[in-house]
């Protein structure tokens, strides 16, 4: 399928521009040094590009066939079955997420992926949950055999993985990996199973797999099967990022931007339409919802603190997502979701991309 690009997706290739790519495996190894080293990596990564293929992460290929399987098993379903898991069933967003949620002013834009979405498991009892528009709860599934258990299994082990990156970027940080960690009892760190859906549409800045943004937790741990996603560098110019066998890709997020008072950088990146099938899997490390945000105490420089005036972790990723999905968007129209803080046209952790050839 022959794709036209418009000047406004285009980016620099790997080949233009060297991306890190940093061997995790020390930090398994319960050695001290092998840690330090890990985590000064990282770190450089962090203040640089913000974001970095990961190796040696300890997941196990088979794991990843079987998740890969398991979102083929399902968005290869009808889509009146794929419908009776609509995310809009539900004030916690779990489920299925149609193409057509993606984005409030569809079909203006148009965001060519569909989505299952699950998040950590919190109980029907969960004060948040029963509040509702917490991002918080129970999770759903589809009734296929093996199903809960397959995707389960790989976001217990991902997880895990993100608390071993947590504690590093604490080390690599000089803080103590524990003053992170209390904010992680029922996170709202949440899975999504991407399918980018074949068309022959232009890629523009209309015609989109995902459209340019940061994300709004911790980090974000991706597996992806296939080329389509561009990050922008530490020159804010756009850079092709294609899979590489074996590997994670891993970007900073809006938490650790302010966290670091600014000397981590949250990475803008973007998803452009190719009009290939293509699978994805970001794992959204994030914190409990009441969770404050603001400059660890070593980075509370009066500058830190302007720029990073204290948030609820919660209240970020929902004014964030709100307008991400139309049947967020409708139900705050209608009335049935009220809430108490602002939600801005832009993050406000945006930054704006650059000319290759002047930056």
């Amino acid at each position: 399928m022959n794709k036209v690009v418009s000047r406004d997706q285009t980016a620099l290739t790997i080949e233009d521009a060297a991306l890190p790519v940093i061997d995790v495996s020390g930090l398994f190894t319960g050695n001290p040094d092998d840690t330090a080293t890990v985590a000064a990596e990282l770190g450089q990564a962090a203040r640089t590009s913000g974001f970095f293929y990961m190796t040696g992460h300890g997941i196990p290929q088979a794991m990843i066939d079987d998740l890969f399987a398991a979102s083929k098993a399902f968005h290869e379903r009808s889509r009146s079955y794929k419908m009776k898991y609509w995310c809009g069933f539900t004030t916690h967003h779990r489920g299925y997420v149609p193409f057509e949620e993606n984005g409030s002013d569809f079909p203006k834009t148009i965001n060519f992926n569909e989505a299952w979405d699950m998040s950590f498991e919190a109980p029907a009892d969960h004060p948040d949950y029963i509040a509702g528009w917490r991002m918080t709860g129970p999770n759903v599934w589809p009734d296929i055999p093996g199903w809960k258990e397959t995707v389960s299994t790989y976001y217990d082990t991902a997880f895990a993985l993100g608390l071993k990156l947590l504690d590093a970027l604490a080390l690599e940080l000089g803080v103590d990996p524990a003053d992170l960690r209390q904010h992680i009892t029922c996170p709202t760190s949440q899975l999504r199973m991407l399918r980018y859906i074949e068309n022959d549409h232009p890629a523009t800045k209309e015609a989109v797999g995902i459209g340019a943004h940061s994300d709004f937790e911790c980090f974000t741990l991706l597996l992806q099967g296939g080329p389509g996603l561009q990050v922008m560098n530490a020159d804010d110019v756009w850079i092709e990022a294609p899979p590489i066998p074996g590997t994670f890709i891993v970007n900073i997020g809006d938490v650790f931007e302010a966290w670091s008072g600014g000397q981590f950088k949250s990475t803008q990146h973007r998803v452009v339409n190719t009009g290939r099938e293509r699978y994805s899997f970001p794992l959204f490390f994030g914190l409990d919802y009441h969770a404050v945000i603001e400059p660890l105490e070593k980075f509370r420089t009066p500058e830190a603190m302007e720029k990073y005036p204290p948030m609820v972790a919660g209240n970020h990723l929902m004014r964030m997502t709100t307008n991400g999905f139309r049947y967020m968007a409708d139900a705050r129209r209608a009335g049935e979701f009220t809430p108490d803080y602002e939600i801005p046209d832009e993050n406000p952790f945006k930054r704006e991309a650059k000319d290759p050839a002047r930056a």
